[in-house]
């Protein structure tokens, strides 16, 4: 059973940071995609940052500069380092894994953590 799980949300002021980890189980993590998205009430979910089994890392522009993610294939974990943090960041963030395996897709998502961004 594939098990995806946020952690590391919470409130924080604006300028201040915070690292939000995503643990997955259930799959070979090495050969996954994963990336962080997020939704803002009343929005569209949105990709924030993508990383390719390979370490290739993508991101959106409004985190360019300022969000960072990596990954441990070790630890089958995610992170996102979230620096300089603005209200608009404010969120619920999920993160998501993604493969395609002998013609077969597989994406699987946590249930996200909450992201405010408040003085």
């Amino acid at each position: 059973q594939v098990h995806v799980v946020e952690s590391g949300g919470g409130l924080v002021q604006p300028g201040g940071s915070l690292r939000l980890s995503c643990a997955a189980s259930g799959i070979i993590f090495s050969i996954y995609n994963m990336g962080w998205y997020r939704q803002a009430p009343g929005k569209q979910r949105e990709l924030v940052a993508t990383i390719s089994s390979g370490g290739s890392t993508n991101y959106a522009d409004s985190v360019k500069g300022r969000f960072t993610i990596s990954r441990d294939n070790a630890e089958n974990a995610v992170y996102l380092q979230m620096n300089s943090l603005k209200p608009e960041d404010t969120a619920v963030y999920y993160c998501n894994a993604k493969s395609a395996i002998f013609g077969s897709n597989y994406d699987y998502w946590g249930q996200g953590t909450q992201v405010t961004v408040s003085s």
